[in-house]
Order: C-alpha cells, then sequence, then structure tokens
C-alpha cells in the first residue's frame, strides 16, 4: 500500500514537473510573439513616423515603445523582489487567471492611465534606445521565466479586481501588456495622418 501511494505520489510529482514545464513553454512562446509584434510594427519607421502624435494627448509610437521597455523592467523587477518574496496564495484557479490576463490586458477597448514611473520621459535617449532596452530585457524575462523555479508559489495583489498573481501570471502580463501597447502602435499607424515617410 505505502509503495503504491508513493508511486502514485512520483506519478503527480511528474505531471506537475510537466505542466510546469508546459506553462513555461506557452508563456515563452507569448514573449517571442510579442517580441517580434513590438519589432515589426517598429521596423523601418522614419524619425517624423516615429514622432507623430495623432492627437495633443495621444503618445506617438517613441513613446509607446519606451513605456513597453521600462513596463518590462519594472514588472520583472516587481516579480523578483516582491512577488518571490510575498506569501504562498493556494487554491487560486490559475488557468482562469492566465486566461484572463492574456484577454483583459491586450483589449484597447478599456482604457487606462500609466503610472508616473512609468510615463515616457524619453528616458532611454532616442526610439533605437527604447528598442534596444526592450530587446535586452525581453531576453533578461525569458532567462528569468526559464532559469526560475516555483513561479506558481508566492502571489501578490493584481489590478485585475482583486486577483492575486503570482510570478509566472506576472510574465504573462509583460507580454500581454507589450501586447497592448503594440496595438496602440498600429492605431498611430492607421491614422489617415500619418506620414508616409
Amino acid at each position: 500500500m505505502a509503495v503504491a501511494a508513493m508511486l502514485a505520489f512520483g506519478a503527480a510529482s511528474v505531471r506537475a514537473q510537466e505542466t510546469a514545464q508546459a506553462d513555461k513553454d506557452k508563456a515563452l512562446a507569448y514573449l517571442e510573439s510579442t517580441k517580434k509584434g513590438v519589432l515589426d510594427a517598429t521596423k523601418g519607421l522614419s524619425e517624423a513616423q516615429w514622432n507623430f502624435k495623432a492627437a495633443p494627448d495621444k503618445w506617438p509610437v517613441a513613446e509607446c515603445v519606451e513605456h513597453i521597455a521600462a513596463a518590462e523592467d519594472f514588472i520583472r523587477g516587481m516579480a523578483v523582489d516582491k512577488v518571490m518574496k510575498a506569501r504562498a496564495a493556494p487554491d487560486r484557479d490559475t488557468a482562469k487567471i492566465d486566461a484572463g490576463i492574456m484577454a483583459m490586458i491586450p483589449d484597447r477597448s478599456q482604457k487606462a492611465q500609466a503610472p508616473d514611473e512609468l510615463k515616457p520621459t524619453n528616458r532611454f535617449g532616442s526610439p533605437e534606445g527604447s528598442l534596444k532596452n526592450f530587446v535586452e530585457s525581453r531576453t533578461a524575462t525569458e532567462n528569468f521565466l526559464k532559469e526560475t523555479p516555483n513561479l506558481r508559489a508566492h502571489a501578490v495583489e493584481s489590478p485585475l479586481g482583486g486577483a492575486k498573481l503570482d510570478t509566472y501570471e506576472w510574465v504573462l502580463f509583460i507580454s500581454a501588456h507589450s501586447q497592448r501597447h503594440t496595438k496602440q502602435i498600429e492605431e498611430v499607424k492607421a491614422n489617415e495622418n500619418f506620414p508616409k515617410k
């Protein structure tokens, strides 16, 4: 009986590892696809295109990319410094929360104001500097995802209606956030007054 229980426990542990790897593979693919989205949306833009504003209160492409890069650093830093050290948060419907992040964050029908620390200030010196920082930061996020165990072990309050997010879900949040602002970039480029070159 004890042997059967140990075998069952071992099988459950293997399944848990497989699920964790499947989660990591899913998040890594999402990070890669949203990185490609940012790079494709900004490829070959002229200075006029980078800096075109559809309205005085709208961000140009350059500010969208700066915000994406700054937010990636900020959110990953929070995940490392706060979430990984937070209390355990058992009994959460992680599949539902994961799906909610991937559906709600990229949804541009719900407007949100960036916190002051993530508003564009030309902190990277140029659009190219923002892109460079973004690519380096995304590599750091991918490495963090690949190398860090127990991404589901801790969770903190989030802006998603009080749901607690674990570290894995904050990685999904990073990716979804860049997807959201890639949509914003495409909106800027679709403006009838967007420079042709």
